[in-house]
């Protein structure tokens, strides 16, 4: 059975920082493109960062370019989302995602004084 699931959500200060985990379990991590989505209400749900499956290569939205870092542990079979320097523009459900169609239950982050 696929299972993707976060962690690490909560609510936190413009300028703190929050660290997302995904442990997954049920198919083929280490072959597996991963990636973190983010959705807020009445909006699509958009690419935040992807990492191929050897980790060498990753790809960011240009609002998050130097602010988030993606990385994986094909060991563990988890990935993160360590976000720094945040915004209340950041604020959304994010969910972790692997090809062909496998999502995780989401993880609120709220980014507020």
């Amino acid at each position: 059975q696929v299972q993707l699931v976060e962690s690490g959500g909560g609510l936190v200060q413009p300028g703190g920082s929050l660290r997302l985990s995904c442990a997954t379990a049920g198919f083929a991590f280490k072959w597996s493109t991963m990636a973190w989505y983010r959705q807020t209400p009445g909006k699509e749900r958009e690419l935040v960062a992807n990492i191929s499956p050897s980790g060498l290569a990753s790809d960011y939205l240009e609002s998050v370019k130097g602010r988030f870092t993606i990385s994986r542990d094909n060991t563990r079979k988890t990935i993160a989302l360590q976000m720094n320097n945040l915004r209340p523009e950041d604020t959304a459900v994010y969910y972790c995602y692997s090809r062909p169609s496998y999502w995780g239950q989401g993880t609120q982050v709220t980014v507020a004084s």
